[in-house]
């Protein structure tokens, strides 16, 4: 099992935690792909038992930083085990969180909070989801989704990944996240009124979905409307306040429409989430700027 690689629908599927939020947490350097297999970058079984330790965590009420410094204690422990699938045990004794194998226990983070589950369980987790996965031809909506997030990350499948995603549509018409990835697929052509309509659709169905809110803004920001992009930005902020990229548009769109003093707590907020994101330095200096 420590050989094999996980895509990151197959992660989205196995965890039940939105495609969009691991996406997040790769851009934000929270839980990436370690794996790589030629250019592709995919999850470990190291990683993926990261990802349902903060799944649980988070779940438990544990805040994301915390869960964050949690990790990074969880990430020392793992390479002192030989054999994670068969050894680790991941338990709370009422005070502390305590990686447990025979060979010793290890304390990420002190805390209070109940988290308990067996990496072994993992293993049966994989293999069912893989066996319900191995279909010939996508028969549901969400197995032709599936297919296109699939696609959407391999070099040269894009009109393959357009086809699934509208076959998705064809059988679900609610299925909104198809629409926004077909309108991440026309935005990544420069077809930008294409890309608009299957946002624009995307929200009709569902208006509370964050990625498009963020992606139809970053679409009129780029087209040099600001103004329309903060109301967007400001939305999808609403619908996931832990969203950086977010806090960071919304930020850039109140400063570029001369609403400096008002872009002051975005920034900081971006700050706040990512201190060390690729952004971090523009952020900064946009900060001293309006100071000064």
């Amino acid at each position: 099992m420590m050989s094999e690689l996980f895509t990151r629908m197959e992660v989205s599927r196995l965890f039940s935690i939105k495609d969009s939020r691991l996406r997040y947490w790769d851009r934000s350097d929270f839980i990436k792909p370690s794996g790589m297999k030629g250019r592709r970058r995919y999850y470990t079984f190291q990683d993926l038992i990261s990802i349902r330790a903060v799944k649980t965590l988070l779940e438990s009420g544990v805040s994301l930083q915390r869960a964050k410094r949690m990790l990074e204690g969880l990430r020392k422990a793992l390479p002192r085990v030989s054999r994670p699938l068969n050894e680790l045990r991941i338990r709370a004794d009422g005070s502390r969180i305590i990686a447990t194998s025979p060979e010793g226990s290890f304390e990420p983070e002190s805390g209070q909070l109940l988290l308990d589950f067996d990496v072994k369980d993992l293993n049966t987790k994989i293999i069912e989801m893989r066996s319900d996965g191995q279909k010939e031809q996508p028969k549901t909506a969400f197995d032709w989704y599936v297919l296109g997030c699939r696609l959407d990350d391999e070099p040269g499948a894009s009109d393959r990944a357009e086809a699934a995603y509208r076959n998705a549509i064809k059988l679900d018409p609610n299925l909104s996240n198809s629409y926004t990835n077909l309108g991440n697929i026309y935005y990544r052509r420069n077809d930008i009124s294409m890309a608009r309509d299957f946002y624009m659709q995307a929200l009709e169905v569902d208006p509370d979905q964050p990625e498009a809110h963020y992606n139809l803004g970053f679409l009129y920001f780029d087209m040099g409307q600001p103004s329309r992009a903060i109301p967007l930005f400001e939305k999808a902020i609403e619908m996931d306040p832990e969203f950086a990229d977010a806090y960071f548009n919304l930020a850039m769109s109140l400063f570029e429409s001369g609403r400096y003093e008002d872009s002051k707590p975005y920034w900081k907020k971006y700050l706040d989430l990512e201190p060390r994101g690729p952004w971090a330095d523009l952020a900064r200096r946009r900060l001293r700027e309006i100071k000064d």
